[in-house]
């Protein structure tokens, strides 16, 4: 559900933008030479309306290709997410989020609803994060792997943008990494969650980027793809 202006309309009225301005929030982050590409579960779990969890995201799906096709041209690294649970764990009561939204239970290990959706590209050099979460970070090796990487950037998109994309969004902030959120390849069930939680990471965490300003950093790098992976 892509967000049609620079900033989120409906929410920031009523003096919201100069309260912001005068907290000292949504300042520009910075474009580093080492990026990222996060794919936030991107399932047809997700992305497809046929599934209790899911919606249809066909336009964000369609944007994240986009720049998963620039970023493999760039030699950026890839790096896609997926929730899954073994039977125990949607079965039972170890996960604590499952006690609150309990139609994810769905979303079990060797189902069709976390298989990544199959109009995005998954090659064999791309990264697979397995989580239980909302963050990609949370029990994770993402940070770990990013380091690896030498990232010092991370351009996240993908669902749901009040949720799993918020959470990585904030935590990718609190692991070191600028971070932008790209617009039009994030999606949510519904249009208010979505708007808010982009109004919130533009103020406070990430630079809230057009699709097209993110392909043009990206083509903008000049490291060699070779020279990425």
């Amino acid at each position: 559900m892509p967000v049609d202006e620079q900033r989120t309309p409906g929410l920031h009225g009523a003096g919201a933008d100069s309260v912001y301005h005068r907290a000292g929030f949504g300042a520009t982050v910075p474009r580093g030479s080492r990026p990222a590409l996060v794919v936030v579960d991107l399932t047809r779990g997700f992305t497809e309306s046929g599934f209790p969890s899911g919606a249809d995201l066909t336009a964000e799906v369609t944007a994240t290709a986009t720049l998963v096709a620039e970023a493999r041209r760039r030699g950026v690294p890839v790096i896609y997410t997926a929730i899954s649970y073994t039977p125990a764990e949607a079965d039972g009561d170890a996960v604590a989020w499952l006690r609150k939204a309990p139609g994810m239970r769905a979303l079990r290990e060797g189902s069709e609803a976390v298989v990544l959706d199959p109009r995005l590209e998954h090659r064999d050099g791309d990264h697979l994060i397995v989580k239980k979460g909302a963050s990609a970070f949370h029990g994770t090796a993402l940070a770990a792997l990013l380091t690896g990487l030498g990232t010092d950037t991370v351009l996240v998109c993908g669902a749901t943008t009040s949720g799993c994309v918020r959470a990585t969004a904030v935590d990718a902030v609190q692991s070191g990494f600028n971070t932008l959120v790209v617009r039009e390849a994030c999606g949510d069930r519904a249009r208010g969650p979505h708007d808010a939680a982009l109004f919130d990471l533009q103020a406070k965490y990430a630079d809230v980027v057009a699709v097209e300003d993110a392909l043009t950093y990206l083509g903008g790098l000049v490291e060699a793809p070779s020279s990425r992976y």
